[in-house]
């Protein structure tokens, strides 16, 4: 009998041994019409539907989700719900693809005779590419699969799986054919971290200068020490003439004073750091969290400049909070 682990090893196998096998089975044809449905409805402005029942419903929701994350306007629709209501999303210049294992689903073959759409924009995942619904299907994607991995060869596994393959292998073409560059996709996921890496600017987090410690070149350390009580952000910016020309830190203060006990007359030009690291406020906000990283030490807030005028400060805080993650530990 086979261990667990065998088992599981024997699942994976098979779903990979039939991936395999439907790569094979998709020719050139199949791919440039696919090809020429994307450029119609994305021209035209128009939909890409995704319809199934059962697990192949849950199939046909992840795959309308990815192609929407493209760009591409999609929706799952439901073929129970499309006859009591839901065909009024669907318009003819729409697209839509049909998922089912044995090809024959009722509730897919009841909707199709309703839907307004021309024959080579239904396509068809099916695991009989001879079956009914695959008649009906301009474009017939074959998904058949040998067996399922369920031990009773019941449970819908290996056939879900070369589904939703074939459902990315799908996207990936659109996002190809369409040029969907990650700006783009970017555009689509604003909230995410992906979408903060690529859009998310300095100029969003930075705390602002007037938040911010500021002294001119003649302070001493101890205007310093008494601007960076007021406002706390972990540094002071020192500025000559409307330009910053270095910066004061914690780790400054206290070195200054283990040298001397009498520093707190010292000028503050004698104690601070020089051209520091600093970003622009245009700058992407993970690009200014690399530029922090670089160093043996984790920079925790560096100045923001522009053309040398100091605007604020950016705080390793604020990026972690945004939901950046250093690769460093603080």
């Amino acid at each position: 009998m086979a261990t667990y682990h065998e088992m599981m090893t024997q699942v994976l196998k098979l779903e990979a041994q039939a991936l395999n096998e439907m790569s094979t089975r998709l020719t050139h044809e199949q791919a440039d019409a696919l090809v020429k449905v994307y450029e119609l409805i994305s021209h035209s402005g128009a939909n890409l539907i995704i319809s199934g029942v059962g697990k192949s419903g849950i199939i046909a929701q992840k795959i309308a989700a990815t192609f929407s994350s493209l760009g591409l306007p999609s929706f799952f629709l439901h073929p129970t719900e499309a006859m009591h209501g839901d065909l009024g999303r669907v318009t003819k210049s729409d697209a839509i693809v049909l998922i089912s294992k044995s090809g024959t689903t009722e509730e897919l073959l009841l909707l199709l005779p309703y839907v307004k759409i021309p024959k080579e924009r239904i396509i068809a995942l099916v695991g009989n590419p001879k079956s009914p619904i695959a008649e009906q299907s301009g474009i017939v994607l074959d998904c058949g699969v040998t067996k399922e991995a369920c031990i009773n060869d019941l449970a819908p596994t290996t056939s879900t799986t070369t589904a939703l393959a074939m459902g990315d292998a799908m996207a990936v073409l659109y996002e190809t054919v369409m040029g969907v560059t990650k700006d783009k996709f970017a555009i689509n996921h604003p909230a995410g971290l992906l979408g903060k890496s690529l859009l998310l600017t300095v100029d969003k987090l930075l705390v602002p200068a007037a938040q911010c410690a500021v002294v001119d070149a003649s302070a001493t350390l101890q205007d310093t020490i008494l601007a960076m009580t007021r406002l706390p952000v972990g540094m002071c910016a020192v500025i000559d003439n409307d330009k910053m020309i270095g910066i004061l830190v914690e780790g400054d203060i206290r070195r200054a004073f283990a040298k001397s006990e009498n520093a707190i007359k010292t000028s503050v030009k004698e104690l601070m750091t020089a051209k520091p690291i600093s970003v622009g406020p245009t700058d992407l906000a993970l690009e200014a969290l690399k530029l922090m990283e670089t160093g043996t030490r984790l920079i925790t807030v560096v100045p923001v400049l522009d053309n040398g005028k100091f605007l604020g400060v950016l705080r390793l805080h604020d990026l972690l909070k945004a939901g950046f993650v250093s690769s460093k530990k603080l």
